[in-house]
């Protein structure tokens, strides 16, 4: 069972880090060890010439600009009991993954995806956003939901990996805020080394007042890589597309009635980008299937019939690791472990912006 820990106000963001490092420390400590991307690619390269001024210049952007979420950083490797570097690099892995050596990354790439599925509509009989969170074998068993109280009154519930900011995947916060997030590979000549991480962005979505302010802050944020934002406004009952890359550059689609799938690559910000046939494959299936009813979209995300890449991800590398179902109407996100078409739900949150609470 995916575990709920309530943390905050706390005195400063080093302590809130250092509470969840404590308490989550066997888990963070057991990702570690098991992520061979870490293990076999990134702590290697960290010990190279070339690794320091990419490292170092990540650090510094990243702390300048964010210093609260770094001290946060801080507080879970102190937490925890593991080294500061480990946890600086899973924190930065897709943005210093692109500068390891080839021989190093073309033995593992299929390892280095995160291939997450999201399908959106706004229509009049519904406003849903569900979202499958897909990750490496090594993520399984190594994730938490983190309940954020800030002493300015802001609290924030997030879906997060060990070790991490929360949040790479899903979240909402009590100004009726919420996102899901998709990553997108850009080419390399696209990447800017040493800009804002992923994981930072996402942490500062956390405290966006509404979906304008999100906007704002993705615009601000100056991204080493690419992402795909979706965001959710509760009480305007929007959801928005965000698709990002380095240089500022933004694009965004709403979502109305026709409903939307988007997987791991872009759909409408013109980039150069990572020809991926694990998207392309769920993109195309996706296009086949009903989409009428909230139960036609959980049946889409349940979908394996395309063996090879599946929408529903059983291994042996990539994980399906739960559903997210957010529902604007009904305003509660539902966290469904197994597959979607079973409709198992594990979790309830209410995401009304008068009271963000668990239900289930």
């Amino acid at each position: 069972m995916l575990e709920v820990f309530e943390v905050g106000p706390c005195r400063d963001a080093y302590q809130m880090g250092l509470l969840v490092g404590q308490r989550f420390a066997d888990q963070i400590r057991s990702r570690l060890a098991a992520d061979l991307i870490l293990q076999q690619q990134l702590l290697p390269f960290a010990q190279t010439t070339k690794s320091q001024s990419i490292i170092k210049t990540l650090s510094e952007t990243n702390r300048r600009k964010f210093p609260r979420y770094w001290d946060e950083l801080l507080g879970t490797a102190e937490g925890s009991g593991v080294p500061v570097l480990d946890i600086i690099l899973i924190n930065f892995r897709k943005e210093i993954l692109p500068f390891l050596p080839k021989t190093a990354t073309d033995s593992m790439a299929d390892g280095t995806s995160e291939d997450c599925s999201d399908v959106l509509v706004v229509s009049d009989s519904m406003a849903i956003a569900a979202h499958n969170e897909d990750a490496n074998v090594a993520i399984v068993g190594h994730t938490y939901l983190i309940r954020g109280s800030l002493s300015n009154g802001l609290s924030f519930t997030a879906y997060t990996y060990a070790g991490e900011l929360p949040s790479c995947a899903f979240g909402f916060n009590n100004h009726g805020l919420a996102f899901t997030l998709n990553s997108v590979p850009l080419s390399e000549d696209e990447i800017v080394a040493g800009g804002i991480g992923r994981n930072f962005i996402s942490r500062d979505l956390l405290e966006a007042t509404n979906i304008d302010d999100a906007l704002r802050r993705i615009h601000s944020a100056e991204a080493s890589v690419g992402h795909s934002y979706n965001l959710i406004d509760i009480k305007a009952r929007r959801i928005l597309n965000v698709e990002t890359a380095s240089r500022n550059r933004v694009s965004v689609q709403e979502i109305g009635a026709t409903p939307f799938f988007h997987a791991n690559m872009y759909l409408h910000l013109q980039v150069q980008q990572v020809q991926d046939q694990n998207s392309i494959r769920r993109q195309k299936r996706a296009a086949q299937l009903q989409k009428q009813s909230k139960d036609d979209l959980l049946s889409l995300l349940g979908d394996s019939e395309d063996a090879e890449y599946p929408i529903y991800m059983t291994g042996p590398t990539l994980y399906t690791l739960c559903t997210a179902v957010l529902d604007l109407d009904k305003q509660a996100l539902s966290i469904i472990e197994g597959n979607p078409k079973k409709g198992k739900i594990s979790h309830i949150f209410s995401m009304s912006f008068k009271e963000s609470k668990m239900l289930q």
